[in-house]
């Protein structure tokens, strides 16, 4: 698998066969391609962790072409609702598979609403599982011990916000990995704004001393995961 890191919360995961869009903000100001260029993508899902304007982004653009929009009951029925041609909803412990793979989804401490301010149903984590392949996308959240379990699953990559402010900063992120051991982890959600003052780097020095190999992305790079041992 390849894991492209589109700025933001935003990655594209990708087999040989497939390819899964995660939380697709691609209007952010730190997104490296086009929307138009993303549109033609070959999609197989866009995945939502919640509702919020800055993970939501884009997804009707992609419903609207027929790409599948996935995320908890309120998300399915608003894609349904506003003009996705599939918007399929779960919830927290469910799991929907496709031809793909399979997400489950996680719990996320977080608030959920869409920018016209409708309710976005429970923020959520993510576990994408495709083609032998678990990445764990942790959404917005804060630290929480739980995430223990999450980790029981065998993670090989673990996608976590560090911009504090709004989710928790690098020092609680680097305290996840105690719990999720991935083989690898990617910094996500800072920098876009200027609340999210959390530095990946520091992240990442934490995570290198707790023993987890952590790979600070610019916007456009792209990770392969059968390169990264642990």
């Amino acid at each position: 698998m390849h894991i492209t890191f589109l700025g933001h919360s935003t990655f594209l995961l990708a087999t040989q066969r497939h390819r899964v869009l995660i939380d697709p903000f691609l209007e952010g100001p730190t997104c490296p391609v086009s929307l138009a260029e993303a549109l033609e993508w070959p999609l197989d899902a866009v995945l939502i962790s919640h509702a919020h304007g800055d993970h939501w982004g884009n997804a009707l653009e992609f419903g609207r072409q027929g790409v599948p929009v996935i995320g908890t009951a309120e998300v399915g029925d608003y894609a349904q609702a506003h003009g996705a041609k599939q918007g399929i909803g779960a919830n927290i412990g469910g799991t929907v598979h496709g031809e793909w793979g399979s997400v489950t989804f996680t719990p996320a401490f977080h608030s959920s609403s869409f920018p016209d301010g409708t309710y976005g149903g429970m923020p959520c984590g993510l576990v994408v599982e495709m083609e032998g392949v678990t990445v764990y996308h942790a959404g917005d959240t804060c630290a929480f011990s739980d995430m223990a379990l999450i980790g029981e699953r065998g993670l090989d990559a673990a996608l976590l916000p560090v911009g504090g402010h709004f989710t928790m900063g690098p020092a609680e992120a680097a305290r996840c990995l105690d719990w999720l051991r991935p083989r690898v982890a990617v910094p996500m959600h800072y920098g876009t704004f200027p609340p999210l003052t959390g530095d990946p780097q520091e992240f990442a020095r934490l995570g290198r001393e707790k023993g987890i190999d952590v790979q600070v992305l610019d916007p456009g790079a792209v990770l392969d995961i059968s390169a990264v041992t642990r």
